[in-house]
Protein backbone atom coordinates (compact mmCIF):
# COMPACT_ATOMS: atom_id res chain seq x y z
CA UNK A 1 0.00 0.00 0.00
CA UNK A 2 1.44 3.38 -0.92
CA UNK A 3 1.70 5.82 1.22
CA UNK A 4 -0.75 8.21 -0.08
CA UNK A 5 -3.18 5.23 -0.19
CA UNK A 6 -2.44 4.74 3.25
CA UNK A 7 -3.67 8.46 4.16
CA UNK A 8 -6.41 8.22 2.31
CA UNK A 9 -7.57 4.83 3.95
CA UNK A 10 -7.42 7.07 7.83
CA UNK A 11 -9.16 9.84 6.57
CA UNK A 12 -11.92 7.63 5.29
CA UNK A 13 -12.36 6.04 8.69
CA UNK A 14 -12.12 9.64 10.55
CA UNK A 15 -15.22 10.11 8.39
CA UNK A 16 -16.49 7.35 9.60
CA UNK A 17 -16.04 8.40 12.93
CA UNK A 18 -18.22 11.15 12.46
CA UNK A 19 -20.78 9.26 10.86
CA UNK A 20 -20.84 7.68 14.46
CA UNK A 21 -20.16 10.98 16.35
CA UNK A 22 -23.40 12.77 14.33
CA UNK A 23 -25.36 9.74 15.92
CA UNK A 24 -24.37 10.86 19.32
CA UNK A 25 -25.01 14.68 18.46
CA UNK A 26 -21.07 15.08 19.46
CA UNK A 27 -19.11 18.13 17.75
CA UNK A 28 -16.13 16.72 18.68
CA UNK A 29 -14.37 13.90 19.82
CA UNK A 30 -10.89 13.23 21.78
CA UNK A 31 -9.08 10.04 20.96
CA UNK A 32 -6.76 8.94 23.90
CA UNK A 33 -6.29 5.19 23.17
CA UNK A 34 -3.04 4.30 21.32
CA UNK A 35 -4.61 1.72 19.05
CA UNK A 36 -7.29 3.99 18.18
CA UNK A 37 -5.29 6.50 17.31
CA UNK A 38 -3.06 4.14 15.60
CA UNK A 39 -5.71 3.13 13.54
CA UNK A 40 -7.16 6.96 12.92
CA UNK A 41 -3.95 8.64 11.83
CA UNK A 42 -1.13 6.27 11.33
CA UNK A 43 0.76 7.43 14.60
CA UNK A 44 3.12 4.81 16.23
CA UNK A 45 4.38 6.41 18.88
CA UNK A 46 3.65 6.73 22.54
CA UNK A 47 1.95 9.98 23.47
CA UNK A 48 -0.56 11.29 21.45
CA UNK A 49 -3.83 12.42 21.69
CA UNK A 50 -6.68 13.36 18.24
CA UNK A 51 -9.36 15.71 18.45
CA UNK A 52 -11.81 14.68 15.20
CA UNK A 53 -14.08 17.67 14.61
CA UNK A 54 -17.24 17.34 13.12
CA UNK A 55 -16.64 19.73 10.58
CA UNK A 56 -13.94 17.58 8.87
CA UNK A 57 -10.30 17.03 8.62
CA UNK A 58 -9.39 20.75 8.37
CA UNK A 59 -10.56 21.36 12.17
CA UNK A 60 -8.95 17.93 13.45
CA UNK A 61 -6.05 18.18 15.82
CA UNK A 62 -3.72 16.11 16.39
CA UNK A 63 -1.35 16.54 19.17
CA UNK A 64 2.13 14.94 20.31
CA UNK A 65 4.89 15.98 22.34
CA UNK A 66 8.60 17.27 21.14
CA UNK A 67 10.27 13.41 21.04
CA UNK A 68 8.25 12.72 18.23
CA UNK A 69 8.15 15.64 16.03
CA UNK A 70 9.80 13.76 13.03
CA UNK A 71 7.58 10.68 13.35
CA UNK A 72 4.70 12.68 12.96
CA UNK A 73 5.34 14.60 10.06
CA UNK A 74 6.00 11.22 8.47
CA UNK A 75 3.01 9.10 9.74
CA UNK A 76 0.38 11.61 10.43
CA UNK A 77 0.17 13.25 6.97
CA UNK A 78 -1.42 16.44 6.48
CA UNK A 79 -3.14 16.91 10.00
CA UNK A 80 -2.88 19.69 12.25
CA UNK A 81 -0.51 19.37 14.33
CA UNK A 82 0.18 20.55 17.77
CA UNK A 83 2.81 19.69 20.09
CA UNK A 84 2.69 19.60 24.01
CA UNK A 85 3.90 16.89 26.98
CA UNK A 86 0.08 16.58 28.11
CA UNK A 87 -1.44 15.82 24.83
CA UNK A 88 -5.13 15.15 26.24
CA UNK A 89 -5.43 18.20 28.17
CA UNK A 90 -4.07 20.51 25.61
CA UNK A 91 -6.48 19.62 22.99
CA UNK A 92 -9.40 19.74 25.52
CA UNK A 93 -8.07 22.92 26.45
CA UNK A 94 -7.60 24.37 22.72
CA UNK A 95 -11.12 23.16 22.23
CA UNK A 96 -12.92 25.21 24.83
CA UNK A 97 -11.20 28.20 23.52
CA UNK A 98 -13.05 27.48 20.41
CA UNK A 99 -16.19 26.41 22.61
CA UNK A 100 -18.40 27.36 19.86
CA UNK A 101 -17.65 24.89 17.61
CA UNK A 102 -16.75 21.80 20.09
CA UNK A 103 -19.96 22.32 22.55
CA UNK A 104 -20.21 18.79 23.48
CA UNK A 105 -17.06 16.81 23.24
CA UNK A 106 -16.53 13.03 23.13
CA UNK A 107 -14.26 11.25 24.93
CA UNK A 108 -13.06 7.30 25.54
CA UNK A 109 -14.50 6.70 29.05
CA UNK A 110 -13.04 3.25 29.47
CA UNK A 111 -9.95 4.40 28.76
CA UNK A 112 -9.32 7.73 31.28
CA UNK A 113 -8.42 7.05 34.67
CA UNK A 114 -10.34 8.99 37.18
CA UNK A 115 -7.28 11.31 37.83
CA UNK A 116 -7.03 12.02 34.20
CA UNK A 117 -10.91 13.19 33.77
CA UNK A 118 -10.53 15.35 36.34
CA UNK A 119 -7.80 17.04 34.32
CA UNK A 120 -9.77 16.94 31.76
CA UNK A 121 -12.91 18.86 33.51
CA UNK A 122 -10.50 21.40 34.78
CA UNK A 123 -9.58 22.24 31.59
CA UNK A 124 -13.34 21.86 29.72
CA UNK A 125 -14.80 25.52 30.44
CA UNK A 126 -18.04 26.26 28.36
CA UNK A 127 -18.08 22.74 26.99
CA UNK A 128 -19.51 19.78 27.88
CA UNK A 129 -17.50 16.46 28.22
CA UNK A 130 -19.41 13.36 26.87
CA UNK A 131 -19.05 10.10 27.75
CA UNK A 132 -19.06 7.32 24.69
CA UNK A 133 -17.93 4.04 24.45
CA UNK A 134 -16.33 1.87 21.71
CA UNK A 135 -16.83 4.10 19.11
CA UNK A 136 -13.53 3.61 17.35
CA UNK A 137 -13.40 0.11 18.57
CA UNK A 138 -16.64 -0.85 16.13
CA UNK A 139 -15.16 0.98 13.39
CA UNK A 140 -11.63 -1.91 13.80
CA UNK A 141 -13.99 -5.24 14.02
CA UNK A 142 -13.94 -5.14 10.45
CA UNK A 143 -10.83 -5.09 8.73
CA UNK A 144 -10.06 -4.55 5.08
CA UNK A 145 -7.60 -6.67 2.98
CA UNK A 146 -4.38 -4.41 4.24
CA UNK A 147 -5.06 -5.38 7.92
CA UNK A 148 -6.07 -9.10 7.36
CA UNK A 149 -2.30 -9.33 5.08
CA UNK A 150 -1.31 -8.31 8.45
CA UNK A 151 -2.55 -10.56 10.66
CA UNK A 152 -2.09 -13.33 7.64
CA UNK A 153 1.74 -12.26 7.94
CA UNK A 154 1.67 -11.92 12.27
CA UNK A 155 -0.03 -15.74 11.65
CA UNK A 156 2.55 -17.30 9.52
CA UNK A 157 5.26 -16.05 11.67
CA UNK A 158 4.22 -18.15 14.35
CA UNK A 159 3.60 -21.15 12.24
CA UNK A 160 7.10 -21.11 10.94
CA UNK A 161 8.94 -20.75 14.41
CA UNK A 162 6.36 -23.52 16.20
CA UNK A 163 7.50 -25.46 12.96
CA UNK A 164 11.19 -24.55 13.18
CA UNK A 165 11.33 -25.53 16.95
CA UNK A 166 9.86 -28.92 16.21
CA UNK A 167 12.30 -29.70 13.23
CA UNK A 168 15.32 -28.48 15.64
CA UNK A 169 14.43 -30.90 18.41
CA UNK A 170 14.12 -27.51 21.14
CA UNK A 171 10.67 -28.93 22.58
CA UNK A 172 11.64 -31.68 24.63
CA UNK A 173 12.10 -33.75 28.02
CA UNK A 174 14.04 -31.91 30.72
CA UNK A 175 13.76 -28.27 29.34
CA UNK A 176 11.87 -25.84 31.07
CA UNK A 177 8.41 -23.90 30.48
CA UNK A 178 10.44 -21.01 30.16
CA UNK A 179 13.19 -22.09 27.75
CA UNK A 180 10.64 -23.09 25.49
CA UNK A 181 8.54 -19.83 25.73
CA UNK A 182 11.63 -18.01 24.71
CA UNK A 183 13.01 -19.73 22.18
CA UNK A 184 9.51 -19.57 20.46
CA UNK A 185 9.49 -15.97 20.96
CA UNK A 186 12.96 -15.83 19.30
CA UNK A 187 12.19 -17.86 16.86
CA UNK A 188 8.86 -15.48 15.87
CA UNK A 189 11.68 -12.27 15.79
CA UNK A 190 13.41 -14.50 13.82
CA UNK A 191 10.86 -14.97 11.13
CA UNK A 192 9.82 -11.37 10.83
CA UNK A 193 7.93 -10.36 13.76
CA UNK A 194 8.35 -7.35 15.83
CA UNK A 195 7.78 -9.05 18.88
CA UNK A 196 5.46 -11.64 20.81
CA UNK A 197 1.70 -11.07 20.60
CA UNK A 198 1.62 -11.59 24.29
CA UNK A 199 3.48 -13.15 27.19
CA UNK A 200 3.94 -16.57 25.44
CA UNK A 201 1.72 -19.24 27.01
CA UNK A 202 3.82 -22.87 27.73
CA UNK A 203 2.58 -25.22 30.26
CA UNK A 204 3.77 -28.59 30.81
CA UNK A 205 1.80 -31.81 32.38
CA UNK A 206 -0.46 -30.26 35.48
CA UNK A 207 -0.04 -27.18 34.15
CA UNK A 208 -1.61 -26.95 31.15
CA UNK A 209 -5.14 -27.46 32.81
CA UNK A 210 -4.73 -23.77 34.10
CA UNK A 211 -6.33 -21.98 31.67
CA UNK A 212 -3.73 -18.79 31.19
CA UNK A 213 -0.78 -20.33 32.88
CA UNK A 214 2.46 -18.56 32.86
CA UNK A 215 5.97 -20.34 32.04
CA UNK A 216 7.55 -21.33 35.31
CA UNK A 217 11.18 -23.43 35.19
CA UNK A 218 9.13 -26.67 35.58
CA UNK A 219 10.49 -29.30 33.15
CA UNK A 220 8.71 -31.10 30.48
CA UNK A 221 8.51 -34.74 31.17
CA UNK A 222 7.81 -38.17 29.36
CA UNK A 223 3.79 -38.98 29.20
CA UNK A 224 3.57 -34.78 29.73
CA UNK A 225 0.57 -32.83 27.63
CA UNK A 226 2.38 -29.55 26.57
CA UNK A 227 0.17 -26.18 25.71
CA UNK A 228 1.70 -23.77 23.69
CA UNK A 229 -0.93 -20.39 23.21
CA UNK A 230 1.30 -18.11 21.20
CA UNK A 231 1.62 -15.48 18.60
CA UNK A 232 3.37 -13.07 16.85
CA UNK A 233 3.03 -9.09 16.03
CA UNK A 234 3.87 -7.70 12.80
CA UNK A 235 2.98 -3.82 12.02
CA UNK A 236 0.63 -3.30 15.35
CA UNK A 237 -1.02 -6.56 14.36
CA UNK A 238 -1.24 -9.66 16.36
CA UNK A 239 -1.78 -13.78 15.61
CA UNK A 240 -3.28 -15.60 17.84
CA UNK A 241 -3.02 -19.86 17.97
CA UNK A 242 -2.63 -22.43 20.46
CA UNK A 243 -1.07 -25.74 19.54
CA UNK A 244 -0.82 -28.89 21.78
CA UNK A 245 2.28 -31.92 21.73
CA UNK A 246 2.64 -34.47 24.40
CA UNK A 247 6.33 -36.01 25.42
CA UNK A 248 6.46 -39.24 24.14
CA UNK A 249 3.57 -41.65 23.58
CA UNK A 250 0.50 -40.09 24.07
CA UNK A 251 -1.62 -41.97 26.87
CA UNK A 252 -5.93 -43.12 26.07
CA UNK A 253 -7.09 -40.27 27.98
CA UNK A 254 -4.52 -37.93 26.42
CA UNK A 255 -5.67 -38.70 23.17
CA UNK A 256 -9.30 -39.27 23.72
CA UNK A 257 -9.51 -35.46 25.65
CA UNK A 258 -7.29 -34.29 22.50
CA UNK A 259 -9.91 -35.71 19.80
CA UNK A 260 -12.99 -34.25 21.70
CA UNK A 261 -11.37 -30.52 21.78
CA UNK A 262 -10.38 -30.96 18.25
CA UNK A 263 -13.52 -31.85 17.22
CA UNK A 264 -15.33 -29.15 18.72
CA UNK A 265 -12.90 -26.52 17.26
CA UNK A 266 -14.16 -27.76 14.09
CA UNK A 267 -17.57 -27.44 14.97
CA UNK A 268 -16.78 -23.84 15.98
CA UNK A 269 -14.92 -22.73 12.67
CA UNK A 270 -17.24 -24.18 10.28
CA UNK A 271 -19.70 -22.18 12.10
CA UNK A 272 -17.90 -18.82 11.76
CA UNK A 273 -19.16 -17.59 9.26
CA UNK A 274 -20.70 -14.19 7.67
CA UNK A 275 -24.49 -13.82 9.26
CA UNK A 276 -23.70 -16.34 12.28
CA UNK A 277 -24.83 -15.16 15.69
CA UNK A 278 -21.28 -15.07 17.51
CA UNK A 279 -23.51 -17.13 20.69
CA UNK A 280 -24.14 -19.69 18.37
CA UNK A 281 -20.61 -20.24 17.19
CA UNK A 282 -19.78 -20.37 20.60
CA UNK A 283 -22.85 -22.79 21.12
CA UNK A 284 -21.75 -25.05 18.33
CA UNK A 285 -18.31 -25.25 19.74
CA UNK A 286 -19.79 -26.18 23.42
CA UNK A 287 -22.47 -28.44 22.12
CA UNK A 288 -19.98 -30.98 21.54
CA UNK A 289 -18.28 -30.47 24.96
CA UNK A 290 -21.39 -30.82 27.20
CA UNK A 291 -22.15 -33.94 25.21
CA UNK A 292 -18.61 -35.68 26.44
CA UNK A 293 -19.76 -34.73 29.94
CA UNK A 294 -17.00 -32.03 30.41
CA UNK A 295 -19.11 -28.75 29.72
CA UNK A 296 -18.04 -27.54 33.15
CA UNK A 297 -14.26 -28.28 32.55
CA UNK A 298 -14.80 -25.64 28.87
CA UNK A 299 -14.65 -22.66 31.75
CA UNK A 300 -14.06 -19.53 28.70
CA UNK A 301 -15.65 -18.50 26.19
CA UNK A 302 -15.17 -20.00 22.39
CA UNK A 303 -12.75 -17.04 21.09
CA UNK A 304 -12.29 -13.05 20.16
CA UNK A 305 -11.29 -10.73 17.56
CA UNK A 306 -7.73 -10.20 16.91
CA UNK A 307 -6.27 -7.03 15.42
CA UNK A 308 -4.80 -4.10 16.48
CA UNK A 309 -5.70 -5.77 19.83
CA UNK A 310 -5.01 -9.12 20.47
CA UNK A 311 -8.16 -9.63 22.65
CA UNK A 312 -10.71 -7.45 20.93
CA UNK A 313 -14.51 -7.52 19.75
CA UNK A 314 -16.15 -9.39 18.49
CA UNK A 315 -16.78 -11.90 21.54
CA UNK A 316 -17.52 -15.51 20.47
CA UNK A 317 -19.30 -16.58 24.19
CA UNK A 318 -22.56 -17.97 25.60
CA UNK A 319 -23.17 -14.51 26.59
CA UNK A 320 -21.99 -12.69 23.10
CA UNK A 321 -25.23 -10.88 21.41
CA UNK A 322 -23.25 -9.77 18.07
CA UNK A 323 -23.25 -11.15 14.53
CA UNK A 324 -20.05 -11.89 12.58
CA UNK A 325 -19.74 -10.02 9.56
CA UNK A 326 -17.17 -10.78 6.31
CA UNK A 327 -14.09 -9.44 7.49
CA UNK A 328 -13.80 -9.76 10.68
CA UNK A 329 -10.86 -12.08 12.17
CA UNK A 330 -11.69 -14.27 15.13
CA UNK A 331 -10.28 -16.75 17.43
CA UNK A 332 -11.71 -20.26 18.08
CA UNK A 333 -10.22 -21.88 20.87
CA UNK A 334 -12.23 -24.81 22.79
CA UNK A 335 -10.71 -26.03 25.78
CA UNK A 336 -11.18 -28.81 28.38
CA UNK A 337 -8.80 -28.22 31.57
CA UNK A 338 -8.80 -31.42 33.87
CA UNK A 339 -7.14 -29.73 37.23
CA UNK A 340 -4.12 -31.87 38.53
CA UNK A 341 -4.21 -34.06 35.16
CA UNK A 342 -3.68 -31.77 32.28
CA UNK A 343 -5.67 -29.59 29.81
CA UNK A 344 -6.15 -29.51 25.88
CA UNK A 345 -7.12 -26.53 23.85
CA UNK A 346 -6.80 -25.89 20.14
CA UNK A 347 -7.10 -22.48 18.69
CA UNK A 348 -6.94 -20.97 15.00
CA UNK A 349 -7.33 -17.14 14.04
CA UNK A 350 -9.45 -17.05 11.13
CA UNK A 351 -11.15 -14.43 8.80
CA UNK A 352 -14.39 -14.64 8.13
CA UNK A 353 -16.28 -14.37 4.55
CA UNK A 354 -19.45 -14.63 3.47
CA UNK A 355 -20.76 -18.59 3.33
CA UNK A 356 -17.28 -19.86 5.30
CA UNK A 357 -13.91 -18.69 6.63
CA UNK A 358 -10.54 -18.61 5.95
CA UNK A 359 -7.98 -20.57 8.91
CA UNK A 360 -5.24 -18.57 8.89
CA UNK A 361 -2.80 -20.47 11.21
CA UNK A 362 -2.08 -23.30 9.48
CA UNK A 363 0.48 -25.53 11.60
CA UNK A 364 -0.38 -29.18 12.23
CA UNK A 365 -3.66 -29.72 14.09
CA UNK A 366 -2.23 -33.22 14.80
CA UNK A 367 -1.33 -33.63 18.84
CA UNK A 368 2.41 -33.79 17.56
CA UNK A 369 4.75 -35.72 19.63
CA UNK A 370 8.64 -35.28 20.63
CA UNK A 371 10.71 -37.16 22.72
Amino acid sequence: MTESHTHQTRALRRASLRTRMADRDLDAMLITEPRNIRYLTGFTGSNAALLVHSGGDERTVFCTDGRYVQQAGQEVGELTTVIERRCAAALVQRAAAERDEHGRTGFESEHVSVAEFDALTQRAEGIELCRTTGLAEQLRIVKDSAEVDAIRMACAAADRALTELVEHGEIRAGRTERQVARALEDRMLDNGAAGPAFETIVATGANSAVPHHRPTDAELAVGDLVKLDFGARIDGYHSDMTRMLVIGSPADWQRELYQLVRTAQAAGSTAAVAGARTAAVDAAARDVIDRAGHGEEFVHGLGHGVGLDVHEAPRLSTEATGTLAAGMTVTVEPGVYLPGRGGVRIEDTLVVHEGGNEILTLSTKDLVTVS
